[in-house]
């Protein structure tokens, strides 16, 4: 299962969370270098190899849809985001299916600070190994975003609660886990003293 050159591989932005730790508001709407965080993310994944990008809203979404005005990404709404990531994962899973995509990344809308040149290396495993999950770690420890072939689409959808994909990746003999040298892969936003933490690592690279 190698040369893969030809396959569509789509971006799934996981941005319909209650934050229900950040104070104050919405963590994806909080801002750094001036922009909104869900933006951010959209706008790394819109400048990527991916063929496609869509965003699962779900709390606020209305706000969130707001803060990607103006970017060339889908929106789908998750009504039942409460009760879990699992069901966002569906909903990105049914916009894959459609768009006849050969693989999902999925990325999460509270980690602006994964690089471009990161999403380009998971894909370009992707798409010259025969590895059917793609992990990024770095550190010696695994991150996000991970892309995940078609085949694993039907395991996807089956997920519940907010394990996501991990039951998948843990159990999966085709996952390459791949080290780059990006923290951002780790560095999601929980709380505002992350928002501010993650910030000055940054700029201090």
């Amino acid at each position: 299962m190698t040369g893969r050159y030809q396959t569509e591989v789509g971006g799934v932005i996981l941005a319909a969370g209650r934050s229900t730790r950040y104070e104050p508001g919405n963590k994806l709407l909080a801002t750094a270098d001036g922009t909104a965080v869900v933006r951010q993310v959209a706008e790394t994944a819109s400048q990527s190899p991916m063929s496609d990008v869509v965003a699962v809203l779900g709390y606020e979404g209305k706000a969130v849809a707001a803060a990607l005005d103006g970017l060339s990404l889908s929106l789908r709404h998750n009504s039942d985001y409460a009760t879990g990531q699992s069901t966002s994962v569906r909903h990105g899973v049914e916009f894959a299916r459609s768009a006849g995509w050969d693989a999902v990344l999925f990325l999460l809308g509270d980690m602006p600070f994964v690089r471009v040149e990161t999403i380009e290396t998971l894909i370009e495993t992707y798409r010259t190994g025969s590895a059917t999950i793609v992990v990024p770690t770095h550190d010696g420890r695994r991150g996000n975003p991970v892309l995940f072939d078609s085949c694993h689409f039907d395991a996807l959808a089956s997920v519940s609660g907010d394990r996501g994909g991990r039951d998948i990746i843990e159990t999966n003999e085709k996952t390459a886990f791949i080290e780059v040298s990006d923290p951002g892969i780790h560095w999601d936003i929980d709380t505002a003293a992350d928002r501010a933490e993650f910030t000055d690592r940054r700029d201090g690279l």
